[in-house]
């Protein structure tokens, strides 16, 4: 079964026959394929398309069947209004704008051995051109690693904005928003999400002087409060909660949103929520710290999070550990630093021309220790290691937005790889 990597593939790499026509009989000229988008929105950005006699300069989706644009609510998101192509595999319907025009829509045509060609690099290698670096990659790899971390955080300062437009600008309840989505270190990352938007910063911030109560708000919000459980602080936060869920008429998100399944219990969401609320306690205005901050050691030692005593023999509610403090461990904070603490530190450099921020990024990240993940282990068995944090991002980037894509042909234009 063909997916959208497949029409991505055809695009990006111009594997489509010459000859285009939309479904409803205009020819189409692909003048500029654009570029990849991998955030939110339409899959790609900056094309130019002739279709008819006019000029078209915009955003590209891609979909199997014309009725996904519906499905996917794409018909009352005003984010696609720039829509200027649907291209698709099958016609069964009309793809509209939110704002009531309709979009052009192409069945696009390519020779049928492409088929088996996408099988055959989805199937053989990690990446498709695998056979290829093992012999020709370059020893210095510099250049390329600059250009793929360059992009990895243009695209994070991307989905910040996004984040910041949804916020009313606020950037401390965007970053609040995005940390505590690190928080959930992958596994729990929507759920803790959840919870942030549900719990603003704000009210947090009222309770800052509290570490109970924050406990109370996030734990009660998050839906573990909701069991019955006899545990003498359970029933605590529990009691403090009811109160404060009145106060500020919160709702919760369901308990069944957390994963507990195959998580090692350092990582169980209760003892995450626990860090959490430690760091808010903290300081509530997390970004206005941050970004005063100027080194790798500093920042380590700010996010170096101790849960309440409770913490120190429990896992999870109502049932005693080992005594073990349950601090937040280095790795985790270099994590939180790559996906979360330097993606705004560089945007808000950028937003406000601070070169010494965006200039700070990188060099934050030259500091971390390399990512120890499937990415960076397949890469080093063809010979392409990563030593630091900078250069697994940037691994990163070439796997998530070339390789997986099979953007081959974009890939080969821009770093010269072989």
């Amino acid at each position: 079964m063909m997916t959208e990597k497949f029409l991505q593939y055809i695009w990006f790499n111009k594997l489509f026959s010459h000859k285009q026509i939309t479904t409803d009989g205009q020819e189409v000229e692909i003048i500029d394929i654009g570029q990849m988008n991998t955030d939110a929105g339409a899959d790609v950005f900056n094309a130019k398309i002739k279709i008819g006699n006019t000029l078209w300069a915009g955003n590209v989706e891609f979909h199997i069947c014309a009725s996904d644009w519906k499905r996917h609510n794409h018909h009352t998101d005003q984010a696609y209004n720039a829509v200027i192509l649907h291209v698709i595999l099958k016609h069964d319907d009309t793809a509209i704008r939110a704002n009531q025009t309709i979009v052009p829509q192409l069945v696009i045509t390519y020779p049928k051995h492409i088929e088996e060609q996408f099988r055959d690099l989805d199937k053989m290698f990690f990446i498709p051109c695998e056979d290829k670096l093992i012999k020709n990659c370059k020893d210095d790899l510099t250049a390329v690693f600059d250009q793929l971390l360059r992009e990895r955080l243009e695209n994070r300062a991307i989905a910040i904005e996004n984040l910041l437009n949804q916020t009313s600008n606020d950037w401390e309840e965007a970053f609040y928003i995005t940390t505590a989505r690190s928080f959930g270190f992958g596994t729990n990352a929507d759920a803790f999400e959840s919870l942030a938007k549900r719990l603003p910063q704000k009210i947090l911030a009222k309770h800052r002087n509290n570490q109970m109560q924050i406990e109370a708000l996030l734990f009660g919000t998050g839906g573990f409060l909701e069991q019955n459980i006899k545990d003498e602080y359970f029933v605590l936060l529990k009691n403090e909660f009811a109160h404060l869920r009145k106060k500020y008429g919160l709702t919760l998100i369901p308990l069944s949103q957390w994963k507990l399944f195959r998580i090692r219990p350092t990582n169980f969401p209760t003892v995450r929520i626990a860090q959490f609320a430690n760091l808010i306690f903290k300081s509530t205005k997390l970004f206005s710290q941050i970004i005063e901050i100027q080194s790798y050691p500093s920042l380590i030692n700010y996010y170096r999070c101790t849960p309440s005593e409770y913490w120190t023999n429990h896992y999870r509610f109502g049932y005693k550990s080992e005594m073990r403090t349950k601090n937040i461990s280095k790795s985790s904070i270099d994590i939180l630093l790559i996906n979360s603490t330097i993606p705004f530190i560089y945007t808000f450099g950028k937003k406000f021309n601070r070169q010494q921020l965006t200039d700070l990024a990188p060099e934050l990240l030259r500091q971390i220790p390399a990512e120890n993940n499937r990415i960076t282990k397949e890469f080093a068995k063809i010979n392409i290691a990563s030593n630091n944090a900078f250069q697994s991002q940037a691994l990163n980037e070439l796997k998530t937005r070339y390789c997986d894509t099979k953007s081959c042909f974009l890939c080969k234009n821009r770093f010269n790889l072989w």
